[in-house]
C-alpha cells in the first residue's frame, strides 16, 4: 500500500518520470557505450542520465530514436537544432537540469512526441510557444519552475489528447479564475498544482473547469484556510477517485474554530489522502466528523506532524465520531502515536473494513480498543516494534472481540512469543490470514503450549527463528504456511502428517542439510526449498507426496552424483513435477572439477549409474584377468617358481637357525648324496659341478669317490654319513629298487632319530607316488607326505631355480672339518664303485645291533664284487 501512495503522489506532483524511460537495463541485442549516451534497445533508445552534460549531444545520437533520457545534467538552454533529428522521438525527459529557456521551435520536428518532463528546473514562464506544435502530447509534467503565475494561454486548448498535467512553482502565489480556461473542453486523469507556502490569493472558480480523476494540491494554506472552502467547492461537480493535499498546514497547526472541511460533503470522490503537513486534534476532528456524510470511502493520513490540542475537550459523555464508515483507513509514518488517544474510546474505528497503522510506535492497546474494531476485517499493525506484553495484556478479557477480523499482519514487529499470539488469536473466530513475518518467533522455550483458531489457512511467518521444537505450535489447519530464511536446519516430520490441508509450503532460505526420505504430506501441491544448505535429493525425496506438482530447489550445494541426474532426467521426462526455477538456478557444489556446472549440462556416464552394468562389467573383468592369470601362470611356470621361491626363503630360515644353533663346522662333508647307480650320470654332470664348481664351493661325498677303500662299504657309509652336515637323497625309480639307498636311508633315519629331519635332503629326479612304494618305505613315504622336496625340473628354463633353491636349503659352503679321508682320487674311487642293483632284494626288515647288520652286508658285497669281475672280464 505504501509503495501505490508514493507513486501516486509523485505522480500528483509530477516526479515520476522515470516509470516512463524505458530501462536501459533491459536485454537488448543492440547496446553501445561509445559517445556521451548508451544507446541501447536496437537504437531506440538513449540513456544521457547524470552524464554532467551542458549541451544536447544530439550528432552523436542515431536519428532512430524514440526515447531519449537527459535528465540529472546541467544543461541551460534548449534549443532549436537540439531535437530536429529526431522525427520518431515520443519520450523525452529533462527533469532536474538548470533550463531557463526552451526556443519556440525546439520541438516543431517532434510531432509524435507524447511523453515531455521538464520538471524541476529554472522556467521563469511557461513555455506555451514550443509546446504548440505537440498535438499527440499525453503527459507533461511543468511544475517546480520559476514562473509567477499558473495561467495557461489558448494554444493549451489544442492539447485534447493530454491525461497527465503537472504545473506550478513555488513563486505561484494564487490561483485565479481564468488561469486553466483552455482546459475545460480536456478529459485529463491526473491534474496537480503547486503554489507558493505563503499563499496569497485564490479566486472562487479557478479549478471549476478543471476535469480529473486525480486532483493533487501541494499549497499551504496556513495564511489562508478558508481557501481551502472554495477548492472544495470548485471540486464538486466531478467526480474524481481521488484527492492529494499536501502540506495543508505547512508551518502552523490550525487553531480556528471555524470547520474548514465543511465542503467535503459536496465532495464524490474515492479516497481523500493528507500527505505531510501539521495536525492536531480538532483539526483531524473536524476532518473525521465531514468525512461520515460523505462518499468517500479510503482515508490515508502520512507523514503527519500530530499534536495534542490544549483547547480540544472531550466530556467522555460519549464519542461524536461513530457513523464513519470506511473501506480502508491508513495510518502511516505519524509522528505522535497519541493519534490512536485523541478519541479514547477509539469508536472511529468501528465502522472500518481495513485498518492500515504503520510506523506509528504506539506503545500500548487498551482492552476497549480490540472490542470497538467489530467491523474490521483485515487489521495491519507492522512496523511498530511491537513487544509480546504491548500486544497481548493478560488482564483483558479477549473474548468475542474481533468478530470479522479475517486477515492480521503483525509483521515487523518485535514478538517472540508464539504461546502469547495464540492466545490472543484463539479469540478471533474468523482469522484466516495471520502474518507473523520478520519477528522474533519460533524459539523453544516460547513455544510450547499453543491453541489457534480452527479457521487459519494462511500462516506466513519468513524471517523469523524458528527450532523444530516450534513446529508443535503452529495451527495444523493451514493450507499455505511461509517459514522462509528462519534459520532452520531441521523440520518435524510429525507436523506434516497432521497438517493435512497443507498445499503450499515455502521453505527457502533456512539451512536444511537434508531432505528426510519419509517426509509424508498428502495434500501439498507446492513446495519451495531453494536456498538450502542439502546436496543429495533423489526420486524417493518426494514420494509420499502424492499431489507435488511445483518443486523449487535451486541455490542448494548439489552434490553431483548419479542420483541427482536420475532425479533430474525422470522429474523432467515425466513431467509431473515442474522445476519451477530449472536450470539457472541448479549447479554443481561438489566434487571439486564440476564446481558451478550447471546441472542441466552434468551428464555421467551410463556405466557409472547402472549398478547391474556395474556388476556385469566387474564379473566379466575379474573372470577376464583370473582367465589371464591363470593363462600367463601357465606358459611362465609361475607356480613353480613361487614354490621354488618359498622353499628358498623357507631353507634359509633353517639354516640360519642352525647357524644359530652352532651346528655349522663340525662335519667333513656339506653333503653325502645317496643315489642309484642309474642315476650316477646325472648326479656326477649336474648336481656335482653346479655345487663344487663354483667359488665357494661344495665339500659333497659320493660312494664312487669318497669311500675309504680297505673299508667295509656300510663302515663308509656310517661314517660318512655320521661326517656330513646334510644327506641328499637323490630319488627315483632306481633308488626304490636299489638295496643299498635302502640302507643308507635307514643310516640317515637313525642318525636323526629323535630330530626334526632337518638336515635330510629329498631330491625328487623322477616324479614318483608315495603310496605306490613297498611297505618298507614307511619312513620314505611319511617324508614325501609331510616334508617338503626338492623336484628336477625338465624344463631348462626352470633348472637354475632349482640349484638356487638346492643351494638355500644346504646353507651357505662354510669351512668343514679336515678328516683323513678328506681327498679322494676319482680313479681309486671309481674301482671300488658298488654295483647296488645286483644285490637281491632283502625282505625282512633291518633289525638288531650293529654287529648283525655288518655281517650281512659283507656277505652281500663279497657276492657284488664278484658279479663286478665277471662284467669287467666281459
Amino acid at each position: 500500500m505504501i509503495c501505490e501512495l508514493i507513486s501516486v503522489g509523485a505522480l500528483l506532483l509530477g516526479a515520476v518520470s522515470s516509470q516512463f524511460s524505458p530501462d536501459p537495463s533491459s536485454p537488448s541485442t543492440f547496446i553501445s557505450d561509445e559517445g556521451p549516451c548508451r544507446i541501447y534497445n536496437f537504437g531506440l533508445s538513449a540513456d544521457c542520465q547524470g552524464r554532467q552534460l551542458d549541451f544536447v549531444p544530439w550528432r552523436q545520437l542515431p536519428v532512430t530514436l524514440e526515447s531519449i533520457d537527459l535528465s540529472y545534467n546541467g544543461l541551460y538552454v534548449i534549443s532549436a537544432a537540439d531535437f530536429q533529428n529526431f522525427p520518431q522521438l515520443r519520450i523525452l525527459l529533462l527533469q532536474f537540469n538548470n533550463i531557463t529557456h526552451i526556443a519556440n521551435e525546439a520541438f516543431k520536428n517532434n510531432p509524435l512526441l507524447e511523453h515531455l518532463n521538464i520538471f524541476n528546473n529554472s522556467l521563469h514562464e511557461i513555455p506555451a510557444s514550443p509546446l504548440t506544435s505537440l498535438l499527440n502530447l499525453k503527459e507533461l509534467f511543468m511544475s517546480n519552475n520559476l514562473y509567477r503565475h499558473a495561467t495557461l494561454v489558448d494554444s493549451f486548448s489544442k492539447l485534447v489528447r493530454l491525461k497527465v498535467l503537472s504545473l506550478g512553482g513555488p513563486l505561484v502565489m494564487g490561483l485565479k479564475k481564468n488561469d486553466f480556461q483552455p482546459l475545460k473542453n480536456i478529459q485529463l486523469q491526473t491534474f496537480a498544482i503547486k503554489c507558493s507556502s505563503n499563499l496569497s490569493y485564490y479566486e472562487p472558480g479557478s479549478l471549476e473547469v478543471i476535469h480529473t480523476k486525480q486532483m493533487g494540491f501541494d499549497m499551504a494554506i496556513d495564511q489562508r484556510p478558508n481557501a481551502l472552502h472554495h477548492m472544495l467547492r470548485d471540486l464538486a461537480n466531478n467526480t474524481i477517485s481521488a484527492i492529494q493535499f499536501r502540506n495543508l498546514f505547512e508551518f502552523t497547526y490550525y487553531m480556528g474554530d471555524e470547520d474548514i472541511f465543511v465542503n467535503l460533503k459536496d465532495i464524490i470522490a474515492s479516497q481523500l489522502i493528507f500527505h505531510r503537513g501539521k495536525f492536531n486534534e480538532n483539526l483531524l476532528k473536524m476532518a473525521l466528523l465531514n468525512l461520515q456524510v460523505t462518499p468517500i470511502k479510503r482515508l490515508r493520513l502520512q507523514y503527519i506532524d500530530f499534536a495534542r490540542s490544549p483547547t480540544f475537550v472531550d466530556s467522555g459523555a460519549g464519542s461524536s465520531i461513530t457513523e464513519l464508515s470506511l473501506d480502508n483507513l491508513d495510518l502511516w509514518y505519524i509522528s505522535n502515536p497519541d493519534v490512536l488517544r485523541f478519541d479514547w474510546r477509539f469508536t472511529w474505528f468501528k465502522r472500518i473494513k481495513q485498518l492500515s497503522i504503520q510506523y506509528v510506535y504506539f506503545s500500548s492497546v487498551p482492552c476497549d480498543s480490540w472490542a470497538e474494531m467489530e467491523g474490521v476485517e483485515l487489521l495491519d499493525v507492522s512496523n511498530n516494534r511491537l513487544s509480546d506484553d504491548v500486544l497481548y495484556n493478560k488482564r483483558c478479557n479477549y473474548k468475542g472481540s474481533m468478530p470479522n477480523l479475517l486477515t492480521f499482519n503483525l509483521s515487523t514487529n518485535e514478538l517472540t512469543s508464539l504461546e502469547d499470539l495464540s492466545s490472543l488469536i484463539k479469540q478471533f473466530r474468523k482469522l484466516q490470514v495471520l502474518d507473523l513475518s520478520n519477528n522474533k518467533l519460533g524459539s523453544a522455550k516460547e513455544s510450547r503450549h499453543c491453541v489457534w483458531t480452527q479457521n487459519i489457512t494462511r500462516f506466513i511467518a519468513h524471517h523469523n527463528y524458528f527450532s523444530s521444537e516450534a513446529f508443535h505450535c503452529l495451527p495444523t489447519t493451514v493450507s499455505y504456511l511461509d517459514l522462509s530464511d528462519c534459520n532452520m536446519d531441521q523440520l518435524d516430520l510429525t507436523y506434516f502428517k497432521k497438517a493435512t490441508n497443507l498445499k503450499i509450503l515455502l521453505l527457502s532460505g533456512n539451512k536444511i542439510k537434508f531432505i528426510p526420505s519419509k517426509w509424508e504430506s498428502p495434500s501439498l501441491q507446492f513446495l519451495a526449498l531453494d536456498g538450502n544448505s542439502f546436496g543429495l535429493i533423489s526420486k524417493a525425496s518426494f514420494q509420499h507426496m502424492p499431489q507435488l506438482s511445483r518443486l523449487r530447489a535451486g541455490n542448494n550445494p548439489y552434490h553431483c552424483t548419479c542420483e541427482l541426474h536420475a532425479f533430474v532426467q525422470d522429474t523432467i521426462a515425466i513431467g509431473k513435477v515442474n522445476l519451477t526455477d530449472w536450470p539457472l538456478n541448479y549447479r554443481c557444489y561438489h566434487p571439486e572439477p564440476f564446481l558451478n556446472t550447471f546441472i542441466s549440462k552434468y551428464f555421467p556416464g551410463k556405466v557409472a549409474c547402472d549398478i547391474r552394468l556395474v556388476i556385469i562389467i566387474s564379473v566379466a573383468t575379474t573372470a577376464i584377468v583370473i582367465l589371464i592369470f591363470v593363462l600367463i601362470c601357465y606358459i611362465f611356470d609361475l607356480p613353480w617358481y613361487t614354490k621354488a621361491t618359498y622353499q628358498i626363503i623357507q631353507a634359509k630360515y633353517r639354516a640360519h637357525k642352525e647357524n644359530l644353533a652352532g651346528d655349522v663346522g663340525n662335519f667333513n662333508y656339506h653333503a653325502f648324496i645317496s643315489y642309484s647307480h642309474s642315476d650316477a650320470d646325472w648326479v656326477r654332470d649336474q648336481l656335482l659341478p653346479c655345487l663344487e664348481n663354483n667359488k665357494n664351493p661344495y665339500r659333497l661325498c659320493i660312494h664312487e669317490r669318497d669311500f675309504m677303500p680297505g673299508k667295509w662299504i656300510i663302515d663308509n657309509i656310517i661314517e660318512n654319513i655320521e661326517s656330513s652336515r646334510k644327506v641328499i637323497f637323490v630319488l627315483s625309480r632306481h633308488f626304490v629298487n636299489s638295496e643299498w639307498c635302502n640302507y643308507e636311508l635307514y643310516f640317515a633315519q637313525q642318525r636323526a632319530m629323535g630330530k626334526t629331519f632337518s638336515d635330510v635332503i629329498l631330491v625328487v629326479k623322477e616324479p614318483i607316488d608315495p603310496s605306490s612304494l613297498p611297505s618298507k618305505y614307511c619312513k620314505l613315504k611319511k617324508m614325501l607326505s609331510t616334508k617338503t622336496y626338492l623336484e628336477w625340473p625338465q624344463q631348462v628354463n626352470q633348472q637354475p631355480f632349482f640349484w638356487a633353491q638346492l643351494r638355500s636349503v644346504l646353507g651357505k659352503p662354510t669351512m668343514t672339518r679336515e678328516g683323513t679321508n678328506s681327498i679322494r682320487s676319482r680313479n681309486t674311487s671309481e674301482r671300488f664303485s658298488v654295483v647296488e642293483e645286483r644285490i637281491p632284494e632283502v625282505n625282512k626288515p633291518l633289525e638288531g645291533n650293529k654287529k648283525e647288520i655288518q655281517s650281512e652286508i659283507i656277505h652281500r658285497t663279497e657276492i657284488e664284487l664278484q658279479d663286478q669281475r665277471n662284467l669287467e672280464a666281459q
